[in-house]
């Protein structure tokens, strides 16, 4: 089966890791990938490691400006992408939607040349709206809902996710849960040296954007009022906006060490199975990889229930915060995680055992098989009904 995979390589974002992960499993199953990108630049290609090259087809979409947030592509963009997918003829379509112009035109080139298509919707999300991110994030889902509606199908990461699209007037049988998931065996619990290196006795971690929607300074606040010593260190892995000035407020006086971005997967790796704590503070999440991947590392986990992220660590698989009120519940929990390291230990392997039991990467992979195969259905069953009748177990997860 050939599959048009439309995501990006660049800036780095859950965006990215998505699309590396889940086109370079495909391939290994034995599908044919093609790879289109938004590019400002010959050179604009990500990694030449992002996918095995030799097993896939990369193709450009030129554009004049993209973040981790969203795109903006050329006039012409439209008709490269047509033009490419008239050649090439896959069989299915699936865009990891980048918040670009084309995710609104992508269905109807797609029904014009007879291909199915599907969508993964990536914005992140609060479940109250409470401030201006949450308002903000929103409304990029009131905004996609009619442009939702026009996919064959559109994977979401939550049950939470699905209901608000519906809510918003995406037809039911046209929005699948699938859930976010990790490679369990490569992030897997394993040596490290990252405290003989770091010279601490406890880790504490945060791996992610430094940015306003992550809400670091809030960790950084709790971390300074709750006085965790000199036996503990909090690790902020990563980069962004706030990284400048939130580097300048916080650092080796109040036992806080910024590593930076980490480009190299097997250092981040090393550096999750070195900690022993992991604390996503953020105001809105979609599903967040970086948490599925400290979980499968064996860390004890700490996250605001924003997106799905309080969904997966409910039931005692790590410890949910209120949003609203992140610097206040961790100047009380850091401590009691730095005096108890038996209860770290406990979450730790509720956390391993949850990614195992519900976000794997070969989970995900054989879902999504199942719902490129209702496409491609040659008994008389229509693809949607197939599809609709998918969608029916991993809506429960």
């Amino acid at each position: 089966m050939h599959i048009a995979w439309l995501g990006k390589k660049s800036p780095f974002c859950g965006n990215v890791t998505y699309g590396r992960e889940i086109t370079n499993a495909l391939i290994d199953r034995g599908y044919d990938v093609s790879f289109f990108h938004f590019s400002q630049g010959a050179t604009d290609g990500g990694s030449p490691a992002h996918l095995r090259a030799e097993r896939a087809r990369h193709i450009s979409l030129p554009c004049l400006y993209k973040s981790t947030l969203y795109t903006i592509p050329t006039l012409k963009s439209q008709q490269v992408l047509a033009d490419a997918l008239r050649q090439l003829q896959p069989d299915i379509v699936h865009a990891s939607l980048a918040l670009s112009p084309l995710d609104f035109v992508l269905p109807d080139i797609c029904r014009e040349l007879g291909i199915p298509s599907v969508a993964t919707f990536h914005p992140p999300f609060a479940r109250r709206r409470w401030n201006l991110t949450s308002n903000t994030q929103h409304f990029a889902y009131q905004f996609h809902a009619p442009c939702l509606a026009k996919y064959d199908m559109t994977i979401v990461f939550s049950q939470v996710q699905r209901d608000l699209l519906v809510q918003l007037g995406v037809p039911p049988d046209r929005v699948v849960v699938i859930p976010n998931g990790v490679d369990a065996k490569k992030y897997s619990p394993g040596a490290s040296e990252l405290k003989l290196q770091v010279r601490t006795e406890r880790v504490f971690l945060y791996q992610g954007r430094i940015s306003i929607e992550k809400n670091v300074e809030s960790l950084l606040k709790a971390w300074r009022l709750a006085k965790m010593g000199e036996t503990c260190r909090l690790l902020i892995v990563g980069d962004g906006p706030l990284a400048e000035p939130l580097r300048a407020s916080y650092g080796e006086a109040d036992g806080v060490r910024w590593l930076g971005y980490v480009a190299d997967e097997r250092r981040r790796i090393e550096i999750l199975r070195g900690a022993d704590v992991f604390i996503l503070p953020s105001f809105v999440e979609g599903l967040s990889l970086s948490l599925l991947e400290a979980m499968a590392c064996g860390i004890a986990c700490i996250a605001t229930d924003v997106g799905a992220d309080g969904e997966v660590l409910d039931k005692g698989a790590g410890i949910v915060l209120d949003p609203q009120k992140v610097t206040a519940q961790l100047q009380t929990i850091l401590p009691l995680l730095r005096d108890h390291p038996e209860m770290a230990g406990i979450l730790s392997y509720k956390a391993r055992q949850r990614v195992l039991e519900r976000y794997t990467l070969e989970g995900n992979i054989n879902r999504l098989e199942g719902l490129y195969a209702s496409f491609t259905d040659r008994e008389g069953v229509g693809h949607r009904e197939a599809a609709q009748t998918l969608a029916r177990p991993s809506v429960d997860i």
